[in-house]
């Protein structure tokens, strides 16, 4: 099983309906996408300074399907939504 993290920190501007239209859009990505076994979004209540915005956990079956999902279609419509509202990603990829 492939785990598929990433962190985002986004723009403060509109960062409330920012927030909900991501988690709502990375949502519809399991019904959209069939390598992707599980999506779980997390919109973040910690306001320290070291905190990011909001989480995603996905779970893959192999590193092909993980790289399947980065260049399909939906993924990267939900990409160029997220690009323009965020400041900052991390991401952690890992074997489970």
């Amino acid at each position: 099983m492939i785990v598929h993290i990433v962190m985002f920190k986004l723009k403060e501007e509109d960062k409330k309906a920012s927030l909900v239209k991501i988690k709502a859009v990375l949502e519809q990505l399991p019904k959209k996408i069939e390598e992707l076994i599980s999506m779980e979004v997390g919109i973040n209540f910690d306001e320290s300074q070291r905190a990011f915005d909001l989480s995603l956990y996905s779970t893959f079956k192999t590193k092909e399907d993980l790289q399947a999902y980065a260049v399909h279609p939906a993924h990267l419509k939900v990409v160029e939504f997220i690009k323009s509202v965020a400041i900052e990603s991390k991401v952690v990829d890992y074997i489970q």
